[in-house]
């Protein structure tokens, strides 16, 4: 079992090779309290859908955008923070909650904060708040965002390393995160080992079905499948 915060490269191989439908998929076979929360369950917007599944270790952060801030008093949070995002564990995903009502007023993420976290060990953001400058982006940044935005307005960390909630996902520092161009989940270390077979039983689980629907044969046909 699993219980550090690393992975294995078989468990890292894995999880990278399927998507975040999957994974909710397979939580909820090998966890079945899990099912029905610990995911992303609204749109967020996607700027790179081209780029594969990423698994990464939250940093979590909130924010806000509206109010102003005194920079100078404010210049060691900032520090401070770009120390807490460099620790391990890595790589990881930064979970930004936007404590704006409504939330996007400024954006966080932009060219200049998309190449800081990439060089801290970040595969991408995940935040109900906006992003912009998508063209400047570097490469291979995966962004999951309420809202797009063209100005940062006053925006500034307010905390980080605690619990935050994004579009209906919970996330404590340091959990493991799969996320892709359909959303986020939140992945239990202790399940990772039991998800591999459970992928093998539900992939030939579907193959039938869906080969059942593809043949023409009718409503019997697919109901054999199921039950089978």
């Amino acid at each position: 079992m699993t219980t550090a915060k690393t992975l294995t490269e078989a468990q890292t191989e894995f999880l990278q090779s399927i998507d975040t439908p999957t994974v909710c998929n397979l939580i909820e076979m090998v966890a079945p309290e899990r099912r029905g929360h610990g995911y992303t369950v609204q749109h967020l917007h996607c700027p790179f859908p081209d780029l594969p599944p990423m698994i990464g270790f939250a940093k979590t952060v909130t924010m806000r955008a509206r109010d102003k801030v005194d920079l100078g008093d404010y210049m060691q949070k900032r520090l401070d923070y770009l120390d807490y995002v460099a620790a391990a564990p890595n790589p990881s995903w930064v979970i930004v909650q936007d404590l704006d009502e409504p939330a996007g007023h400024g954006a966080f993420w932009g060219e200049v904060m998309g190449n800081i976290h990439k060089a801290l060990g970040c595969v991408g953001t995940i935040s109900n708040g906006a992003i912009r400058d998508i063209p400047m982006i570097p490469p291979g940044f995966q962004m999951l965002a309420g809202s797009i935005a063209p100005s940062h307005a006053y925006v500034h960390v307010v905390d980080y390393g605690i619990d935050v909630t994004v579009h209906g996902m919970t996330v404590q520092s340091g959990d493991l995160i799969h996320a892709d161009r359909h959303g986020a989940v939140v992945v239990p270390l202790a399940t990772i080992d039991a998800m591999k077979p459970a992928f093998d039983t539900l992939s030939q689980r579907e193959a039938k079905i869906i080969a059942a629907a593809k043949e023409g044969k009718g409503v019997g046909a697919i109901k054999a499948a199921y039950k089978g």
